[in-house]
């Protein structure tokens, strides 16, 4: 078995990218307040309860701003000894929230609009003063819908990723306010439920896909299929890995962490199988930028289509292995002038080699080995039996 976390240069990016993501929502936060102030002061100058509103919306997502600046820094903080896979749960977690927040501003944008729609309301002309700065907030709010979902997916952040949406979400509310603002101008003010309703059904939409895809996260959802195959295939081109099964996926906070099963050739040292695992390990990684954690269990032969039960049949370790070869093959020139003894477990055996010294002229190494294969016959987990002469391993 082996275990990796990503090498440094992957931290120091994950670092990068949380800088980043703190910088665009500092600045989407800074937007919010001055599209906020202006639409409020436009909308008490003019009398204008959608704009009024509509500023005061812009005013609560800095709210939602400061929310996500923590909810990034915590969440990318590095794993510890209470949280040894990281804390990237908690951004998805905040995205859960975020979605939650979506659907009930589609909710509340499509109660309010249908309820004037319905009460036929009268709205007063706002004059071009009111209109050019919900035209100036839209085009704000739409850059900094922009600017952070391309940040969001550079730094593969879900809860980024959300936070634009609701930046859109603010957009697509000023709109309805400027729809109802010149519908107003010239005399239609429904125009602004129908409106209204229209971008309550898209927000409603996108806080639902949010709450899927953050919901899909925590139940640990295996990455697409394509994904996963191209993970095999990188691992399956490291000289010495003879196949690879048993590969497993799940996304956390925008980093995937993979399980997976190396086979490897039978009787290499047990250093040289973990190289071949390390050397896994970094391909992976170069080649999977979003890679951060991967475990890797080396198999000596391939058991991926082994019955349930496989595992379960338990065969004897080393200890009881040596006491039952003492017990049968005491006295026998082999065993007592044994220098060293390999065990390797394969096709439910135990393979034996037995490294011995010098022995007399008139014994030789297929004779002690016949001797040492009936001697052992009673066993039942025995297996191959090899028998070496020589100086034996170091």
């Amino acid at each position: 078995m082996g275990h990796t976390h990503s090498p440094t240069s992957a931290a120091e990016r994950h670092d990068a990218h949380t800088r980043e993501a703190h910088r665009v929502t500092l600045i989407g936060a800074g937007i919010d307040f001055v599209v906020g102030l202006f639409k409020l002061v436009a909308g008490l100058m003019v009398g204008s309860a959608a704009l009024v509103a509509d500023g005061i919306h812009s005013f609560s997502d800095i709210l939602t701003d400061i929310f996500v600046i923590g909810a990034t820094h915590y969440g990318r903080q590095a794993p510890d000894r209470g949280h040894p896979y990281g804390h990237g749960r908690i951004e998805t977690l905040a995205t859960l929230w975020l979605g939650s927040i979506l659907i009930f501003v589609a909710g509340a944008i499509a109660w309010g609009s249908l309820e004037r729609l319905f009460s036929a309301t009268p709205v007063l002309a706002p004059g071009p003063w009111a209109i050019g700065v919900a035209i100036l907030a839209l085009l704000a709010k739409e850059w900094i819908y922009r600017y952070t979902m391309k940040v969001a997916r550079r730094v593969g952040s879900k809860l980024l990723e959300a936070n634009a949406w609701h930046s859109r979400s603010d957009a697509l509310s000023t709109v309805v306010v400027l729809v109802g603002l010149l519908g107003a101008q010239f005399g239609a003010g429904w125009l602004d439920g129908v409106a209204a309703v229209v971008v309550a059904i898209m927000v409603g939409k996108i806080g639902g896909e949010l709450l899927w895809e953050a919901s899909q996260e925590l139940i640990d959802t295996a990455l697409p299929e394509a994904e996963q195959q191209r993970l095999q295939d990188t691992a399956q081109q490291v000289p010495g890995v003879r196949g690879v099964h048993d590969l497993r996926t799940r996304t956390v906070g925008g980093q995937v962490f993979l399980d997976l099963h190396l086979v490897v050739r039978p009787r290499v040292t047990v250093s040289e199988a973990h190289e071949v695992g390390n050397e896994v390990c970094r391909q992976l990684h170069q080649a999977f930028p979003n890679l951060s954690d991967v475990t890797f269990h080396i198999d000596p032969e391939d058991d991926q289509d082994a019955p349930p039960q496989y595992p379960l049949h338990a065969l004897p370790l080393r200890e009881e292995v040596e006491a039952e070869l003492a017990t049968a093959w005491s006295g026998l020139v082999a065993w007592e002038s044994r220098l060293t003894l390999d065990l390797h477990y394969l096709d439910q055996r135990i393979d034996v080699s037995l490294y011995v010294h010098q022995m007399a002229p008139e014994i030789s190494l297929d004779e002690a080995a016949d001797s040492l294969r009936q001697h052992a016959n009673r066993l039942p987990w025995i297996g191959r039996l090899r028998i070496w002469q020589g100086p034996g391993k170091a």
